[in-house]
């Protein structure tokens, strides 16, 4: 277990070089930002894809210390081959974003079949258990290291046809604590909630709406990949060396309410 100095405002508590990280469904959205983040910190960098091309196009495009592997999110196999050749590549695997999600159950719950239920849960949450045992057996359990899962807004409140994904997402914010203290004090354990995020996944809820969207959110604007990419890497530093069993929001004040009623309403007279 490392140990950390007060140091004040020292900027090299944010960096990761040296340290490796694996990213699962990084070859887009809100996964390749956290492995842009990563890397520009320092970190190496393993993404993954369930296509080998993919995940090697994501790869390039970061540059620096990073390769692409091939890895269904539920596959335990995979998922051991996947960290075995990030200990042979790079020695460590100190960082863990388990990012892949999906969404197949769209619509009222009552109308999901079994298979559209399992698929969700088993990439949404079981994957995340899989890849977190895994890693911690292999390394961080003797090592220590740091877990971040992706969960969701959804997970904390209620919305018409994503009653199955949003469970999901519920279910992996209990998760996140129940590792975090299962794990500790080896590894931390923390996750992200983003609000509306321009990605491929949560394109249905911000497509033909981002205007709307805009103007209820106190921020005016969705979310970039990018802004839940670097609040990924800051959890992954030391600079957040005593935050565990957390789950960080980031939705630009979405679950605030609509703050076009509270603009309309006109300034305060001071």
């Amino acid at each position: 277990m490392q140990t950390h100095s007060r140091t004040g405002a020292d900027t090299s508590r944010f960096d990761l070089t040296g340290r490796t990280a694996i990213v699962t469904g990084a070859s887009r959205g809100i996964g390749l930002a956290a492995a842009h983040a990563i890397a520009a910190a320092g970190g190496n960098v393993v993404v993954t894809s369930r296509r080998q091309e993919s995940a090697d196009a994501a790869a390039a495009e970061i540059g620096g210390n990073a390769i692409g592997f091939a890895a269904h999110a539920a596959d335990e196999d995979e998922a051991r081959c996947c960290i075995d050749v990030a200990l042979e590549r790079f020695g460590s695997v100190d960082i863990l974003v388990n990012n892949a999600a999906t969404n197949p159950a769209y619509g009222p719950v009552c109308d999901q079949d079994y298979a559209r239920f399992a698929k969700t849960f088993e990439v949404n949450l079981w994957a995340p258990i899989l890849w977190t045992s895994v890693a911690t057996r292999a390394w961080m359990g003797e090592h220590g290291g740091v877990v971040v899962n992706t969960a969701s807004i959804g997970g904390m409140g209620f919305e018409a046809n994503l009653g199955v994904y949003n469970a999901s997402k519920a279910a992996l914010i209990h998760l996140t604590k129940q590792l975090a203290l299962e794990l500790s004090p080896q590894v931390r354990v923390n996750a992200v909630a983003p609000g509306v995020v321009r990605t491929k996944l949560a394109e249905a809820l911000w497509k033909e709406q981002e205007d709307q969207l805009n103007s209820a959110t106190a921020l005016s604007r969705i979310g970039e990949p990018d802004d839940v990419g670097s609040a990924i890497a800051f959890l992954v530093s030391d600079a957040a060396s005593w935050v565990t069993g957390e789950t960080f929001v980031i939705d630009g004040g979405q679950r605030l309410g609509d703050a076009g009623l509270f603009r309309t309403a006109g300034a305060i007279n001071v």
